[in-house]
């Protein structure tokens, strides 16, 4: 009840009304029906409404308060109980009681809510027992009914606001783990694929420098140590690269970060458009500026962007139109992958919710942004820019040594 706002001080107004009239009703019985026009039942029927409203904030001592009131007025009608008339609690007495300890049972624990009926019943009997009037009625069952119900009805609520609140809580908590197990999946796939880029390289340093000694006429002495050195550390820090990393890759044999997997670059754009394509999206692409090679960290992460975009593409805007961009900037990379609204509505997917978490967590491991939001004409579009890390001098010496070869 807290939305609207003004809905989260209804029960309070409720709980205000319910003190009015039972602080009339106990007035309106004492005169009407017990005869008694002492001015002190003005104080008492106060003291049992004050008390119902007390309860919001102070239940136990509101209990107390109403309990010591419904004495006082026993006492006082004590003298003017005529024949069938109920004793020690007015006709209305225990119906005044009972919003005292439904309040009670919502707020304390149920070994507390189950004292407060317990001595409310105890306190029934002990006055019947001891100062009864003569051909007064016995109010005992009225009361243990009235309260029991009352206690009952409270605990029942008071244990589906906690189950409630620890659903939510436990909700929160089932969300906040999916993301956080979603990112160190896509952690530990991005760390697969770059222990493969990775790996590579120093295999190709490697290979290198124990061919480069056949490549020179007479190499000197101190030409093949260096390059036996080169080599021998390649070896080494591709041997620790696989020991420490090694242990992300996956051992079914069908998954695409396996290592016999190549890894995908923006060269097969083409082809993953027509897959997607043939599921039944309508796409167009766009590239603009020179297409040049890129580091294979750069070319992957490109690829899985748009990759993942396309899958979201699929699973939450079928029938719509999906256009996606490339621009080679001078140093940097932009894609663009935009769809229009759906046509129709999505099936239920049974993924974690979570891509975007992925092509943020790429875009930033290469230092580069990715923004994602939809779009104000209907529809949704994930934008990314990477810098553009060209190989520079280490392609250059490895174009070199191409020549050479």
């Amino acid at each position: 009840m807290a939305r609207p706002r003004w809905l989260a001080r209804l029960p309070h107004v409720l709980v205000v009304y319910v003190a009015v009239l039972f602080g009339a009703l106990t007035s309106v019985q004492l005169q009407d029906h017990y005869d008694v026009h002492d001015p002190s039942i003005v104080l008492l029927s106060l003291f049992t409404g004050f008390a119902i409203v007390i309860a919001m904030f102070r239940p136990i001592a509101a209990w107390w308060l109403g309990l010591i009131s419904a004495g006082f007025i026993a006492w006082t009608i004590r003298d003017h109980v005529g024949q069938g008339q109920t004793w020690p609690w007015t006709g209305i007495g225990p119906f005044a009681s009972a919003p005292l300890i439904l309040l009670v049972a919502l707020r304390v624990p149920p070994r507390v809510t189950i004292a407060v009926t317990g001595v409310s019943v105890a306190y029934t009997i002990v006055a019947e027992a001891l100062f009864k009037p003569e051909h007064s009625r016995s109010s005992i069952v009225m009361a243990l009914l009235v309260f029991g119900f009352a206690a009952l009805l409270g605990y029942a609520l008071r244990a589906t606001r906690l189950a409630r609140r620890q659903l939510v809580a436990q909700e929160s908590l089932t969300e906040e783990e999916r993301a956080r197990r979603t990112l160190l999946e896509e952690r530990s796939r991005i760390a697969r694929e770059l222990h493969d880029v990775v790996a590579h390289h120093m295999s190709v340093i490697s290979i290198q420098a124990q061919v480069a000694p056949h490549l020179v006429e007479n190499p000197s002495q101190e030409l093949k140590e260096n390059l036996a050195g080169i080599r021998q550390n390649a070896l080494e820090a591709l041997t620790e690269l696989r020991r420490v990393l090694g242990v992300l890759r996956s051992e079914h044999p069908d998954d695409p970060a396996n290592p016999h997997h190549p890894q995908p670059t923006l060269a097969e754009l083409d082809a993953l458009v027509d897959n997607v394509r043939a599921a039944g999206l309508e796409i167009t692409t766009e590239i603009a500026g020179i297409r040049r090679p890129l580091t294979p960290g750069a070319e992957l992460t490109a690829y899985r962007i748009v990759q993942e975009a396309l899958s979201n593409c699929l699973r939450h805007a079928q029938g719509s139109r999906v256009e996606v961009g490339i621009a080679y900037g001078p140093r940097e990379l932009h894609l663009c992958v935009a769809n229009s609204a759906p046509t129709r509505a999505a099936a239920p997917s049974p993924g974690a919710g979570h891509g975007l978490l992925g092509m943020r967590e790429r875009a930033g491991m290469l230092g580069g942004e990715l923004a994602a939001g939809p779009r104000p004409g209907g529809g949704y579009e994930v934008s990314a820019v990477l810098p553009m890390d060209l190989p520079g001098s280490a392609a250059s010496g490895t174009d070199e040594t191409e020549r050479a070869s």
